[in-house]
């Protein structure tokens, strides 16, 4: 059947690039969203758009019937689920089917089966694909857990069955540990996916993850388009992704290939799936089959010249497949990096604001998949993913510069961003040799700190706004005198330091109030917003917030718990009059999907609680009083 018209059951960045593809085979689209998101850019892309009036912005994307309703309604032949949400659920798969509509995504059958990562291992070690030992039955009493968690021993991983992308994921050192790890799991993994159950697996120390693409056609074909490297996690959060992987052998990755094709195989699948394989010392086990396409699947179209959102559109019409395994060539290399609004140097807390400067690199070889621009905000209800900038080159050294320098051409302002933590990352020697391993940023492994800066940096930060900025809110004359000489007084934050400084300017040198001379930085770049400058030089990224702007103020002490952010308070641990311990855990929130921990800074007594469980709560909010 010929597919004219498609709705897409998503938002951000996954369904602008579901609307591209469609815009270039003449498909038109719908879109859905909250009411929130009115003014969103999958909106302002889509033919027609429909708003879901839910309880929750989340909930908008996760209202089977209202979508279904709006299918029938914009009369479109089939809805395409991107990933996340309704992705992987057998039912939303199902109400499709039952409505008349096309499903562009995997068979209802092996979206169940593979929907419980207890029944996928069961299928894979049926079909002769290596899995990592553990616990993966249905029995979820919490003492039995405990029981079967002490016999495959420590560390031990405690994984979401019906989940992925970190949530609901606990690794456990030691059996004291182990329940309140499985509490903590399974309410993640209640709240993110409608079900608690959780499997238990060995932990492997140095694990790398490899994932094969493959995709089938209802004509018994099934095909690789070979592997990704996304061991670069933190938080089993990916955030940079690559494709070849270059830290396995041939041999190696033949075999990973074969035993992705018989998983896809052993559950009569079809569309876009993905193989994820843990690996260590050439030694793989499956980790789980992802149903739907992923979002980093660009390095894999940027290695191999394919779109597949078109193969998965031809698939769900009922076509064989574009090319036949001999015609898929893998060429050059690709690298995806995730961009999050996130504060990466404090603790990875999500960042929420108004984004008042968006720029993304245009150039050649580079893809930027961004679901957002200038005056949108970053909420606390959805994954605070901004966008991702994917980047080929011929090599992958020659790649990793290019995605270096494309880091460097983006500056976003508003809210905080990975994009410093990103690219000291990918300056490491570390990363250039491979050693990166999914629990290398969370062990202390790898230590990634702020860029430092010295008087060198900060003068040239000072030399470049004086000669581009010429009366600008920048620069700023005090008319006071050192030596008969006028002095330009500039002052800002960086990273919570007050910098200040007084100087006046050469074309290539700095003179400092105190007499010293300072030779600018070549090579730098400069970007500005009314907040914010960016100031980028070999890769390091320097941001300074100008401080002639009125900052929130929040209340800080010693003595409050306060919360860092938005968010909904989970559970209250301690009681009034309670004696506490240095980082003792006192109270969990939630924000962005994700759990957050606080502790006692010190030993104290609970003064008084001045917030409840199911709270919604703003940042700065004092939590609790320790005396």
């Amino acid at each position: 059947m010929k597919i004219n018209k498609i709705l897409i059951a998503n938002r951000g960045e996954i369904a602008c690039r579901i609307i591209q593809t469609c815009q270039k085979l003449g498909i038109e689209t719908v879109a859905i969203y909250a009411n929130i998101e009115r003014n969103s850019r999958h909106i302002q892309l889509a033919n027609e758009a429909f708003c879901i009036h839910s309880e929750t912005p989340t909930s908008a994307y996760l209202d089977i019937q209202s979508i279904i309703e709006i299918a029938k309604k914009s009369k479109v032949d089939a809805i395409h689920p991107g990933y996340g949400f309704l992705s992987e659920r057998a039912e939303f798969a199902q109400a499709i089917e039952e409505a008349g509509l096309i499903f562009i995504g995997a068979p209802i059958e092996a979206l169940k089966l593979m929907g419980s990562k207890a029944a996928a291992k069961a299928s894979m070690l049926a079909a002769g694909v290596p899995c990592v030992p553990g616990y993966h039955g249905d029995n979820q009493d919490v003492d039995f857990l405990q029981t079967e968690a002490n016999k495959i021993g420590y560390p031990l991983l405690i994984k979401a069955s019906a989940g992925g992308g970190g949530k609901g994921m606990k690794i456990v050192t030691k059996a004291d540990d182990f329940m309140d790890a499985l509490n903590s799991a399974k309410r993640e993994a209640l709240k993110s996916f409608g079900n608690d159950h959780v499997i238990l697996e060995r932990f492997i120390t140095k694990p790398k993850h490899i994932e094969v693409q493959v995709f089938a056609d209802s004509h018994d074909s099934v095909v690789h388009l070979f592997e990704r490297d996304c061991s670069t996690q933190r938080r089993y959060q990916k955030i940079i992704e690559e494709a070849p992987a270059t830290c396995i052998s041939d041999s190696t990755k033949e075999s990973m290939y074969q035993a992705a094709i018989s998983a896809a195989k052993a559950v009569n699948y079809r569309g876009a799936g993905t193989i994820e394989f843990i690996v260590e010392d050439d030694e793989f086990f499956f980790m789980e089959m992802n149903t739907r396409l992923q979002v980093e699947h660009r390095v894999t179209e940027m290695i191999t010249n394919t779109d597949l959102v078109e193969w998965q559109i031809k698939v769900a019409e009922g076509d064989e497949l574009p090319l036949k395994q001999s015609q898929i060539q893998c060429n050059g290399h690709a690298i995806q990096v995730r961009i999050y609004a996130e504060d990466s140097f404090n603790d990875f807390l999500p960042s929420t604001g108004l984004l008042e400067q968006v720029q993304f690199p245009q150039q050649d070889n580079i893809i930027i998949d961004t679901g957002i621009q200038k005056s949108d905000s970053i909420s606390i209800h959805f994954d605070p993913m901004i966008a991702k900038i994917v980047c080929w080159q011929e090599t992958r050294e020659k790649c990793v510069e290019k995605t270096l320098q494309s880091m460097d051409d983006t500056f976003i302002s508003g809210v905080k961003t990975n994009l410093p933590f990103l690219s000291e990352i990918m300056s490491l020697d570390v990363f250039s040799d491979n050693q990166i391993y999914t629990n290398s940023l969370d062990n202390g492994t790898i230590s990634v700190a702020i860029p430092k800066i010295d008087n060198q940096v900060i003068s040239t930060l000072a030399h470049k706004l004086y000669f581009q900025e010429t009366n600008s809110i920048w620069q700023q004359t005090n008319h006071w005198s050192n030596s008969g000489d006028y002095f330009n007084h500039f002052k800002w934050l960086y990273h919570g330091e007050d910098i200040v400084i007084n100087a006046k300017f050469h074309d290539d040198s700095v003179i400092l109030d105190d007499g010293s001379q300072e030779q600018i930085l070549e090579n730098t770049k400069l970007y500005k917003s009314d907040k914010q400058i960016l100031l980028t030089h070999n890769h390091h990224r320097y941001i300074f917030d100008i401080i002639n702007h009125e900052a929130d103020s929040y209340i800080h002490s010693d003595n409050n718990i306060v919360s860092p952010m938005p968010g909904k308070i989970l559970q209250i641990k301690v009681n009034e009059a309670d004696k506490v311990t240095k980082d003792q855990t006192l109270i969990i929130m939630e924000a962005m999907k994700m759990e957050l921990t606080l502790k006692a800074n010190s030993e104290g007594t609970v003064k008084k609680t001045l917030v409840k469980e199911n709270d919604i709560i703003p940042a700065g909010t004092v939590l609790i009083e320790l005396v």
